[in-house]
């Protein structure tokens, strides 16, 4: 019997999908459908203790509140960045929000009562892309978030893996390209520092010397603000050549680094979601052509766009902590 089964009427899990400025909020019953969602702000800049507190206070607020409205709050999910041990319930490492090795899983249930589950912000992504969105009844699922960095969840028949040591799906540091730009990790070449959203932007100011202010599609108009990567996406199409060759650049080695993933996981089906994804056509055509003249005796897996948009962290972590109950 699954989770969505076994539950009443008026039963609902309370989601938390932690990033560094912002928090995403929900109560989700458990076919995944969402009843109450709010925002709060991180405000990392506190400290990790102060972010703890803040976690804390919302996830008891949306408690109370289910409990007002006439819900009942089965059990509590909390997505965070960085590296998790999701078995023992602590976030080891996260840069965003500045935790290290903090027994949040444990925190939160002593202070909510709740069953709790601590899950990694893409891997419980990809379970609610593979479960509920545009991997839905597919057994084998790579989720592939492209934003700031780019991050990966393996997702077998329902279940995302995650390492030895909770860092399993960083594909954003395949290399890809040795001797390139340097990476955050402090490597040369690595996938994310020539295909991330924040990458393209950064190589597009790079070639044209700062580059003209950001105007089109995620862009912020005339402001004095850098390029976006989306901004590059429309300048690509436009026909302008600084944009068309880093964008080609970006799609060559995202293909380059999708190949490798499929070298390693067969899957069935690859969903690319995050920012960059937006770009829809202009970033899904000339990629999956290029993934594809890259197989060889693999498998072609199907490259779509992630359907759930910012709601896949809060619904993730909902499914993981009712599959911890």
């Amino acid at each position: 019997m699954s989770p969505a089964d076994a539950a009443g009427p008026a039963d609902v899990v309370v989601a938390l999908d932690v990033g560094g400025t912002g928090m995403k909020c929900a109560l989700v019953r458990p076919d995944g459908s969402t009843v109450h969602t709010e925002r709060h702000a991180t405000d990392a800049g506190r400290g990790p203790d102060a972010v703890v507190e803040t976690i804390l206070d919302v996830a008891e607020g949306l408690a109370g509140k289910a409990r007002a409205d006439g819900l009942d709050p089965l059990a509590l999910g909390i997505a965070v960045p960085g590296v998790v041990d999701e078995a023992a319930g602590v976030a080891v490492w996260s840069a965003n929000v500045g935790f290290r090795d903090v027994p949040l899983r444990d925190l939160a249930a002593a202070r909510l009562g709740l069953p709790t589950a601590l899950g990694h912000d893409v891997r419980v992504g990809g379970l609610a892309e593979a479960r509920l969105g545009a991997g839905r009844g597919t057994g084998h699922v790579l989720f592939v978030a492209i934003g700031t960095g780019i991050a990966a969840a393996h997702v077998v028949d329902g279940v995302a893996a995650t390492g030895a040591h909770g860092a399993a799906g960083e594909i954003g540091h395949i290399l890809v390209r040795p001797g390139g730009p340097r990476c955050g990790c402090g490597r040369d070449g690595c996938l994310e520092a020539v295909a991330s959203a924040s990458a393209i932007a950064r190589r597009y100011a790079e070639a044209t010397g700062g580059g003209p202010t950001g105007g089109g599609l995620g862009g912020g108009g005339l402001t004095g603000t850098p390029a976006s990567a989306a901004d590059v996406a429309d300048r690509a199409a436009a026909g302008e050549p600084a944009a068309a060759r880093v964008w080609a650049e970006a799609v060559e080695a995202l293909a380059d680094g999708l190949a490798t993933g499929q070298s390693l996981y067969d899957v069935e089906a690859v969903v690319v979601g995050g920012g960059l994804a937006q770009a829809g056509p202009r970033l899904f055509d000339p990629l999956r052509a290029a993934l594809h003249e890259r197989m060889t005796f693999h498998r072609r897996p199907r490259l779509v766009a992630a359907a759930l948009g910012d709601e896949a962290g809060c619904l993730g972590a909902a499914l993981l902590a009712l599959d911890a109950r």
